[in-house]
């Protein structure tokens, strides 16, 4: 069996399968909504990150275009969902577009200056002086499309194709390249790789994945305020859910978004006291002892982990 079948056949299809059955016994559907949508970014966050080293704190930019992208469709042309789902993907990745630029710089630089175009755009989108086109920050209603059954069916196809998409990455010539950039762009390059245009593919990839995820929000909530889409918390929980699980891979992300956000949504509910102290601590211990994320447990076996 080829790789990226077998892959798909141990990841993907028992991931959505179970997510998609879950509704039928669990009756916290906003929860398993959360998780969807954290296992996308999460894997936007590899694609850009695990594959190429550009660690994107701004990266809820994406999420937050893609969330308006979708609202103002539906508000202004009373676009039908799918429809605007489609725009809102299509401004995220008109954002990472004009944001290639930031691709010259790398390390920290890139980083923080990711984050302050994240910041800007939540200043520009807010600002009460846009109010007739995005309601600048008197939020977003979109009562008219509600339905977050759908939404949550659609999000979980979106959560498909990101997986279907990572799997293929990382079996693919050009996922090798965009490793072998990460590793050493300069070597890579002598190699005969087109180093701008891998990373700008892999960075727009990045941003269709957020768009998707930010647009599918916007429509299972229907209201929402700037400071909710452009939260940096959202950039934060998907960093720290790739580190964790172990980037570069397609399990390991899916591993951080299980483990770290049920442990968010439990201890931290029954024992916020303990909670920043237990989950400080276990990141900690990753960081410490599994630099490569939990994933290289399995790797340290002879397993090779999808």
């Amino acid at each position: 069996m080829p790789k990226v079948l077998r892959d798909a056949a141990w990841v993907l299809l028992p991931v959505v399968v179970v997510l998609a059955v879950l509704p039928s016994f669990y009756s916290n559907h906003l929860l398993l909504f959360n998780f969807v949508v954290f296992m996308m970014l999460a894997q936007g966050i590899n694609v850009i990150y695990g594959f190429t080293g550009y660690l994107p704190f701004g990266y809820v930019g994406f999420f937050g275009a893609g969330a308006y992208g979708f609202s103002v469709l539906v508000m202004h042309l009373a676009a039908p969902p799918l429809l605007a789902l489609a725009g809102g993907v299509a401004v995220a990745a008109l954002l990472g577009l004009l944001l290639t630029p930031l691709l010259r710089l790398s390390g920290a630089y890139f980083a923080i200056a990711n984050l302050a175009a994240a910041l800007a755009l939540l200043q520009v989108v807010a600002n009460p002086a846009l109010q007739p086109l995005t309601n600048g920050p008197y939020g977003v209603s979109l009562s008219g499309v509600f339905d977050p059954s759908l939404a949550y069916g659609v999000a979980l196809a979106g959560l498909g194709l990101t997986l279907l998409l990572v799997i293929t990455l990382r079996r693919s010539r050009f996922g090798l390249a965009l490793k072998a950039i990460r590793d050493d762009s300069i070597s890579a390059a002598m190699a005969g790789i087109d180093v701008v245009r891998a990373r700008v593919i892999a960075w727009l990839l990045s941003a269709v994945i957020a768009g998707y995820a930010g647009a599918v929000f916007a429509w299972y909530v229907s209201v929402f305020y700037a400071e909710t889409v452009f939260s940096n918390e959202f950039s934060v929980f998907a960093i720290v859910f790739a580190l964790f699980g172990g980037a570069g891979t397609v399990l390991g992300p899916l591993l951080g978004v299980v483990i770290l956000y049920g442990i968010y949504n439990t201890v931290g509910v029954t024992a916020p006291q303990y909670f920043q102290l237990i989950y400080g601590l276990l990141i900690m211990a990753v960081v410490l002892f599994l630099p490569n994320g939990l994933i290289s447990l399995l790797e340290r076996r002879g397993i090779d982990a999808p």
